[in-house]
């Protein structure tokens, strides 16, 4: 795998998801240090000079009208790291820490945030080498960005808090050591500009911008099969109907249903069977289609957010010291609230497909999906679990942007809340690919009771079914199985993305 370069200009999501989940090593771009140290100067002259700079030569928030000399200018920075690290909770996942630790980086290095570059390289080791700080989920407002998260990611700098070495969980210290990175003393604003800005709401939000994309392609794959198990109208999904209202969404999953479903004899047409589908059917392309294109808005965002500056204050010159507001999440709360709401959304109408697929007085199949339905339960429970999981998602998707708590003597008196948005988006996702994974087992189930029919399915189609089929076989007595495992093997091939793979190698998959 190639290096990650990082210029703080033109790091990508597929960037961020290579280093987090697939260990690529990461190097700064060769012109970065000389601007960074150079911004660094103007920093040790404020100091020097004693201006009044904010959280420079002041204290923090409120505080910000109280003086601080030169020389407690590097104990206060200090100080910021070890009353700050107040989190709460589970502690984030391994990737998503080094997501954290990478969109840090390439904050730094633009070259306005007046860090030490030795301090970046720092940061830069632990990644490269696996050192990944404890920090807790919990406890950010996303505004003045996430302080409290960050500053856990710093702790093991200092030789302070608890990280993960080869998976092991220790000190701070313990950990830096093994990795034979040495720790740091933190001077005149490096604790600031470690701390302040959106990078923990980004990094969570950007893996699951990653996940829901491949959510919506996982959906296609799951509504095609579907659509063929019933024996649905592929009229629906026909070019001409679609382009008379284009929106992009729209058009994408049409195509990409009439691709998946290329060369299928179990697709019928208008009166074949039935003058028409049924809604989560036959309106797959503008439901699927509108989440493409709420995630598509996403994605922009989060490409902007990971190549932004966005601590406080901004040291653009010796005379240009701007204290603004880039730390304060909201440009990135609301798109995080969007990318949960689309991501329900997906799992709402695949549950719904399920149903309609375990449900005898609305197909053809057998009831839940097993022969001697009584005996055995089959597909049943799948579809309660499906539906609880569901409803919690119509619960999280209710945005978090829409509250604030002032803070901070109410100096911090309007907050976004992104953090929050980007945890919960980050579990809808999870949910409903569970959901999803639950639709195409079902749906290759109700395929298999077809057999006889002589039918053939689409090439995408075919390779979705044959690789579940690889993983899971077919269900033909509740004895001969234990439903859970059954349905962790289906979602292990969604998670690491072998099942939108096999598809993949077959028909391509557009999301816009």
């Amino acid at each position: 795998m190639e290096k990650v370069i990082l210029n703080g200009e033109s790091l990508t999501l597929e960037d961020v998801v290579n280093v987090a989940r697939h260990g690529a090593q990461v190097e700064i771009a060769e012109d970065r240090k000389e601007l960074v140290k150079a911004n660094r100067a103007i920093v040790d002259g404020i100091v020097e000079e004693e201006r009044v700079v904010y959280g420079v030569t002041t204290g923090f928030g409120s505080l910000a009208k109280v003086s601080i000399s030169k020389e407690q200018s590097a104990q206060l920075q200090e100080n910021l790291i070890r009353t700050h690290s107040s989190g709460y909770g589970n502690p984030l996942k391994e990737d998503e820490v080094k997501a954290v630790m990478l969109i840090r980086i390439n904050s730094l290095v633009k070259g306005v945030s007046g860090i030490r570059y030795e301090t970046i390289e720092t940061i830069l080791a632990m990644l490269n080498k696996g050192v990944v700080p404890y920090i807790p989920e919990k406890g950010s407002l996303g505004a003045s960005g996430d302080l409290a998260p960050l500053a856990h990611m710093v702790l093991p700098m200092l030789g302070l808090g608890r990280a993960y070495y080869n998976g092991e969980l220790m000190s701070g210290k313990e950990a830096m050591d093994k990795a034979g990175i040495e720790i740091i003393e933190l001077s005149a604003k490096e604790g600031l500009a470690l701390i302040n800005g959106t990078t923990v709401l980004t990094a969570i939000g950007a893996l699951a911008t990653h996940d829901a994309i491949e959510l919506l392609k996982l959906s296609d794959i799951a509504g095609a099969l579907s659509l063929e198990a019933h024996r649905g109208i592929i009229d629906a999904f026909y070019e001409k109907l679609h382009t008379i209202r284009p929106h992009k969404g729209c058009l994408a999953t049409a195509k990409n249903i009439r691709e998946l479903t290329e060369g299928s004899t179990y697709l019928t047409h208008t009166a074949d069977i039935r003058v028409q589908d049924a809604y989560t059917l036959r309106c797959i392309p503008q439901i699927h289609g509108a989440n493409k294109d709420s995630i598509a808005y996403v994605k922009e965002k989060v490409e902007i957010e990971i190549n932004a500056a966005t601590d406080n204050p901004i040291i653009i010159s010796d005379t240009e010291v701007i204290s603004g507001g880039n730390f304060h999440g909201e440009p990135m709360a609301q798109p995080f609230d969007f990318l949960g709401i689309g991501a329900s959304e997906i799992g709402n109408v695949s549950e719904r497909r399920i149903e309609r697929l375990v449900n005898a007085q609305l197909s053809d199949f057998p009831s839940f999906l097993v022969a001697n339905p009584g005996v055995n339960s089959g597909f049943m429970i799948t579809q309660y679990a499906a539906a609880a999981l569901a409803s919690e998602n119509k619960i999280l998707a209710h945005p978090a942007s829409v509250d604030s708590i002032p803070s901070c003597e109410n100096q911090e008196d309007f907050v976004s809340m992104g953090t929050i948005a980007a945890r919960k988006a980050r579990d809808i996702v999870a949910n409903s690919r569970r959901i999803v994974a639950t639709e195409i087992m079902a749906a290759v189930q109700a395929i298999d009771f077809r057999k006889d029919e002589g039918l053939k399915l689409g090439v995408g189609t075919q390779a979705a079914y044959d690789l579940v089929r690889s993983t899971v076989d077919f269900i033909s007595e509740d004895k001969d199985i234990e439903i859970y495992d059954e349905l962790e093997k289906m979602t292990k091939i969604l998670v690491d993305e072998s099942l939108v793979e096999a598809v993949e190698a077959k028909v391509g998959l557009d999301i816009q």
